[in-house]
């Protein structure tokens, strides 16, 4: 597996990990729908982060577009994220950041 994709890679399952908890401890906070935005961000930055490990793993063509994309929706999970005070969601905007600039760095 090419070197460059390491970093990237760990930063992207951190991510992923950081976003499905995030989503399932949103859905057993008091006010679920003031959480909506964040759950589905989550889901869709989590299954990203997923897909990019994917492409990254199999040397993908595309791998530097796809963490293009990646960087985008970390960055809108993080900024949606860092909005609640919660501690899951202060985490899950830390580690959507750290994923975004490892993304537009592989990208780059």
């Amino acid at each position: 597996m090419n070197a460059t994709y390491e970093e990237c890679i760990k930063a992207c399952l951190e991510c992923t990990e950081a976003c499905n908890h995030c989503f399932d401890a949103c859905l057993s906070e008091e006010d679920v729908k003031m959480m909506a935005e964040c759950i589905r961000l989550d889901r869709e930055c989590a299954d990203m982060c997923a897909f990019a490990v994917k492409a990254m793993q199999s040397n993908s063509p595309f791998a530097k577009q796809i963490c293009e994309l990646c960087a985008t929706i970390c960055e809108a999970c993080g900024e949606e994220c860092k909005k609640h005070d919660h501690e899951h969601c202060q985490r899950c905007a830390e580690a959507c950041f750290k994923c975004a600039e490892a993304c537009r760095k592989m990208a780059a």
